[in-house]
């Protein structure tokens, strides 16, 4: 069977440090995701630092998604939620703090798909003033676990990278310093959602 991380979640300081909200943090997060729910009959995501606590969580029903996914610290406490935007033309989504989805969106984010090329692209464009930073481009293969987010200059600030030996269900997601990992792995969702091949998290509305 596949071994993956399983331990207990971190000190409420060390998730700071994941989110990067500063604290001296001077190297890049890696984290495991592992594509599976916590929780029986449920779809979703694991994810672990180096240490094997568990970070972020994200457990979908699919009899109550009502159209949105919710990303959880490793104590259940909402960060973000996704939802699908209604009647807009091509795959597009918006990112909310925790679970205020009457508020403004602080991200919104678009599916590219080119017929020319085999990779992947996702645009993720600021909406909210809470929200950091300007727009990001996602570019690579999912499916092959080789992707990452860079920002308007190219610099990269975020990857996901294939875990040896371990199938495409776990895989590494490399944080760079100063980039949120909870907008990292809101990121890694919506890669799922828009060119995953195992079937959505979100419910049709």
């Amino acid at each position: 069977m596949m071994k993956v991380h399983s331990k207990s979640t971190p000190h409420e300081s060390d998730l700071r440090c994941l989110s990067g909200d500063g604290g001296g943090v001077d190297a890049a997060v890696v984290l495991t995701v592992w594509r599976k729910s916590l929780v029986l009959n449920g779809k979703g995501f694991a994810v672990f630092d180096a240490k094997g606590n568990l970070v972020f969580r994200v457990d979908n029903y699919a009899s109550r998604n009502k159209g949105k996914v919710v990303l959880m610290d490793g104590f259940g406490k909402p960060l973000l939620t996704i939802r699908k935007k209604k009647l807009s033309l091509g795959d597009q989504w918006s990112i909310y703090d925790g679970e205020d989805v009457a508020a403004a969106p602080l991200f919104s984010v678009k599916k590219h798909t080119s017929f020319i090329y085999t990779k992947n692209s996702l645009h993720v464009t600021p909406v909210s003033c809470a929200a950091s930073g300007g727009r990001y481009e996602v570019e690579g293969s999912y499916s092959e676990r080789c992707c990452a987010v860079y920002d308007e200059t190219q610099r990269r600030l975020a990857a996901v990278e294939p875990k040896a030996a371990v199938g495409v269900d776990v895989f590494r997601l490399v944080v760079e310093p100063g980039f949120d990992s909870a907008v990292a792995m809101a990121v890694v969702i919506l890669l799922d959602q828009a060119f995953g091949s195992r079937g959505s998290l979100l419910k049709s509305f």
